[in-house]
């Protein structure tokens, strides 16, 4: 895990430009603390911030190796789980390695298979290989888009980086946002391609995209197809417990301390039982973490979203499974600190965040990483097995656009008021969720002979997996790489994510209850109170001093009238929010609050051109 990034410059010696190259590099300082490696030569210049969690002294990059008299040099990020069986294969083929890393053979899989490298591969990753042999820049994303990866495409060649900060430290990249961009910003619907910041795009999951003299093309190598699935209720749970029981064997291999994130929840309370149990086999305990609010659980009040604290879970889970466990819990002080919110945005570069959610996340790593390095984490599969509430309800099934924003204002505060009126007509919003929302589902491929409903879940399935999933992992890995953490997410494996996409609707929830085929599959290792647990997502402080915190914050930020943010900001709107008393704090005003502090410190922090008109 670490951060990449480069320049290819067909009309420059970048060698001359290693300050540039340099900058480029110590942005993401914080995604490899461990090492640091630039290598330039001719029109390419690559960089890298190593974190290191296999091989600790030979996985050091950019990593290069002679092919015909020329280089062909790569700069990688991520972790590839089936290294051990491709470095058996390329060494049969007569490839010699030096070093124990993964690395090292995707840059020999590379040499043996070209681009066709990345269906070999298992993991998340994002990397960078220049070709000198045919001067070529070849940028893989791993299927799922589990790993961050960007570029930006200049007069001569193009920029990339694991994260926009890199991009935009280089003269090249122009720190502009369009109303196209302010759009993604308000909306809850990752589309495809789309960094927000104008000129630049993501590297897409499943996606090869290769820059030579003839310009850029890309190739996607992966994507959520439609087949038949003829296994029957036992054998797709037997099924699904298999691939678990590999997938975590795999994603525990690391030189480093390991722990699980815990829940509660039955996805991370699965995976900590099965590792447990994996661990247990050869004499290791397992670390897990959990995170709380000082009073929730003594003063948990349940709401439509959640019917139970989590603590009492999280603590069945690390008696059953004889974890180490540690409940991080964090104060109302703590969750609002303008200081931990720059943090957070820095880490994701735009102001999309999920406020006390987001602070709560990034909090818990840091703490985490006083520990271990590498975490394992349930994130996605609610996605994958159907555990929302849309998935159920009867309003989001039937509707033309994405389920989860059916009810999102309901369940997590309503924002629609926050800018201004003529800026919200210029958006246009609703617009633009209609136009992505015919984009995506016009290419879900229909099975022979299913049936309207069925189709309809698949559509619903696919939308979550293609769209939402990546919202959150986005947010999962710049809060852990903010700190050094490295989160890895078993139930994206792409052998999984087939598997279950295909299983009917009927076989997903044969029970009637969201995640029956994986309740199922880890039945025999989890406690009972979990099995029966309805599905709580991930917490949020209920305390109220972290609401009034934020009007506070907000009524400082009233009192700078010049202050950019009211470019964007309705004013009165603002100001009817900040000083809004009782249990409305909660609900009418907390996300507007949150929304609006996060665009100021975002245009504090980057300063972004912002282009409030059409072209």
């Amino acid at each position: 895990m670490c951060g990449i990034t480069g320049w290819i410059s067909f009309e420059r010696e970048l060698r001359a430009e290693r300050d540039t190259l340099d900058a480029m590099t110590e942005t993401m300082d914080c995604r490899g603390p461990d090492d640091r490696g630039v290598w330039a030569n001719g029109p390419a210049a690559l960089g890298h911030r190593r974190l290191a969690i296999i091989d600790l002294p030979g996985g050091r990059q950019p990593m290069s190796v002679e092919a015909g008299g020329r280089a062909v040099a790569l700069v990688y990020s991520g972790e590839t789980y089936n290294f051990t069986e491709l470095k058996a294969e390329l060494a049969a083929r007569g490839h010699r390695f030096t070093t124990d890393s993964d690395t090292e053979v995707v840059l020999h899989g590379y040499l043996e298979w070209g681009e066709a490298v990345a269906e070999r591969l298992n993991g998340m990753y994002a990397f960078a290989i220049w070709d000198e042999r045919v001067q070529r820049l070849v940028m893989i994303r791993d299927r799922m888009g589990i790993k961050p990866f960007y570029y930006y495409e200049t007069a001569d060649g193009v920029l990339f980086g694991s994260e926009p900060k890199a991009i935009l430290a280089n003269p090249l990249a122009r720190r502009s946002v369009s109303l196209d961009g302010l759009r993604e910003l308000f909306t809850m619907v990752k589309t495809p391609g789309h960094a927000v910041w104008d000129g630049m795009r993501e590297v897409e999951p499943g996606t090869v995209v290769t820059v030579d003299r003839g310009g850029l093309r890309t190739h996607t190598y992966w994507t959520l197809e439609t087949r038949p699935h003829d296994d029957d209720r036992a054998t797709s749970i037997a099924h699904v417990r298999e691939l678990l029981d590999d997938i975590v064997r795999r994603q525990l291999i690391a030189d480093v301390p390991r722990c699980m994130l815990l829940s509660g929840g039955l996805d991370s309370s699965a995976l900590t039982a099965l590792a447990a149990r994996q661990l247990g086999e050869v004499g290791h305990q397992v670390r897990s973490f959990a995170v709380d609010f000082v009073g929730q659980t003594e003063n948990f009040v349940a709401d439509e979203l959640r019917a139970t604290p989590d603590t009492p879970y999280v603590h069945d889970v690390a008696r059953t499974s004889g974890t180490i466990h540690q409940d991080i819990v964090l104060d109302a002080q703590a969750l609002a600190d303008p200081e931990v919110r720059a943090k957070v945005i820095r880490a994701r570069d735009i102001p999309v965040g999920f406020g006390d959610m987001d602070a709560s996340l990034y909090l818990l790593f840091k703490a985490i990483r006083e520990h271990s390095t590498v975490a394992l984490s349930g994130e996605s599969a609610d996605e994958v097995f159907g555990g929302y509430k849309q998935f159920f309800d009867e309003e989001a099934r039937a509707a033309d656009t994405f389920p989860w924003l059916v009810k999102f204002a309901e369940q997590f505060g309503d924002d629609s008021g926050l800018l201004r009126p003529d800026l919200t007509a210029a958006l246009n919003v609703p617009a633009y969720v209609k136009d992505s929302y015919d984009t995506a589902v016009a290419g879900v491929q229909r099975l022979d002979g299913e049936s309207d409903f069925e189709y309809r879940m698949r559509k619903i399935c696919n939308l979550h997996l293609t769209r939402f999933v990546r919202i959150l992992l986005d947010r999962k890995d710049r809060a852990s790489m903010a700190v050094g953490l490295e989160v890895r997410v078993p139930f994206c494996d792409h052998r999984l994510v087939e598997y279950v996409y295909n299983a009917p609707w009927s076989v997903k929830s044969f029970d009637g209850r969201e995640k029956s085929l994986l309740r199922e599959a880890a039945k025999d290792v989890l406690p009972r109170s979990v099995y029966d647990r309805v599905k709580s997502p991930y917490p949020s402080t209920q305390d109220p001093k972290y609401a009034i915190a934020l009007q506070g914050h907000a009524k400082d930020l009233l009192a700078q009238p010049s202050h950019p943010v009211f470019d964007l900001i309705d004013r009165a709107g603002l100001r009817r929010a900040a000083e809004v008393s009782g249990p409305q704090i909660h609900q009418a005003s907390r996300r507007g609050l949150e929304r609006t502090l996060d665009l100021a410190i975002w245009l504090d922090l980057y300063k972004p051109e912002l282009k409030l008109s059409q072209p």
